[in-house]
């Protein structure tokens, strides 16, 4: 991923986030060897076990307190016929989640983690969604001929996330990237072919379910678009030019939960894009990122790699809402009761290796 400079505005946010270390690696590589199994026989759960254990401490403590932040917000680019679905869908689905009748609603509730879903700017009244009232603005421009945000609008949305997951940090163990917006896998594909210059016909995929050619049109407008960012302008004029105040709102919180040392589980394409944005402006926010799926969108991949990420899961979802993040919520937990409460080959009275191999 290209090098940024740091936003000036958030110089001193930046500064007070430092790569999570609250363990020591080799310590705790050593201690999962040692384990009533073979050496690595837990995969990808052993790394998920490690990156926790520098986040939280060795061992970790429960995860059970588990909140999805859902930022809302409408996009201009719609008018150009990126999405299958009207842009009023932003407005109805807000309401379906305050109603609890969202497939994020139902996942949340069988993992036992709280939706909060907030209005960061959605095109309709707030006091008509039924959830929390954060609107910058009524939907974003339309990036196609200029910036879809001012920089003070970007600023202000990214505030939104930041000071959310400030606010509930103490109250949560770890947070959940989710989103809703008509519109916004436009968004997110200009994001990422500004921040990582992989070509936008790799990256545009169907969102909503479009068709090829729709398809083709997404990346060509997200191409020009991000070719107006210059390689030198910080993540905050990237997400102002082609950005979704939902988009930003996510950047800052995850620049939020990491100050507050939180895991951030990275859902999909969109909460990718936010993801992005927030390590271009702080390295070291990295270190808390745990991708949970990778998703059907072609430029979610690219994502990943850009942000060296392994994905637990690969359902093949596209959703969004937080889906897939709400899903991987019982993997954290298993990989900190790994190192919580299995047995060592000594203290469990477990021969251990013969030739240097665990048997």
């Amino acid at each position: 991923m290209r090098q940024r400079p740091v936003p000036p505005e958030l110089a001193g946010i930046v500064a007070e986030i430092a790569p999570p270390a609250r363990a020591d690696a080799a310590a705790v590589r050593a201690h999962l060897d040692d384990l009533t199994k073979p050496p690595g026989s837990l995969g990808k759960l052993e790394d998920l076990a490690l990156r926790l254990a520098l986040i939280y401490g060795d061992p970790p403590p429960p995860l059970r307190r588990r909140a999805v932040l859902l930022f809302a917000a409408d996009h201009g680019v719609t008018a150009r016929a990126v999405s299958a679905y009207p842009p009023e869908v932003t407005a109805q689905m807000c309401r379906n989640f305050a109603a609890g009748g969202a497939a994020i609603n139902a996942i949340a509730r069988a993992v036992g983690a709280e939706v909060v879903a907030v209005d960061v700017g959605v095109d309709a009244d707030a006091e008509s969604l039924g959830i929390l009232d954060r609107k910058v603005r009524r939907g974003t421009r339309d990036f196609t001929y200029g910036p879809a945000l001012t920089r003070e609008e970007t600023l202000r949305a990214l505030h939104v996330g930041l000071e959310l997951a400030t606010e509930r940090a103490a109250s949560t163990d770890v947070f959940v990237l989710g989103e809703m917006g008509i519109g916004n896998t436009t968004a997110a594909t200009a994001v990422t072919v500004a921040l990582t210059g992989a070509p936008a016909e790799r990256v545009a995929g169907p969102g909503t379910g479009i068709s090829p050619d729709a398809v083709a049109r997404k990346a060509s407008i997200a191409a020009n678009a991000a070719a107006r960012v210059g390689e030198r302008a910080d993540a905050l004029a990237v997400l102002a030019q082609v950005g979704g105040l939902e988009i930003a709102a996510l950047a800052g919180a995850v620049l939020g939960a990491a100050r507050a040392g939180r895991a951030v589980v990275v859902d999909g394409f969109i909460t990718g894009a936010a993801a992005l944005a927030a390590v271009a402006m702080c390295d070291a926010a990295r270190g808390y990122l745990v991708a949970s799926h990778r998703s059907a969108e072609p430029g979610h991949a690219i994502q990943l790699e850009a942000l060296g990420l392994d994905p637990l899961l690969a359902l093949d979802m596209r959703l969004g809402e937080g889906t897939g993040g709400a899903l991987a919520l019982p993997l954290l937990e298993a990989a900190a009761a790994v190192l919580r409460e299995m047995a060592t080959f000594a203290s469990a009275g477990v021969s251990g290796a013969r030739g240097g191999v665990r048997v």
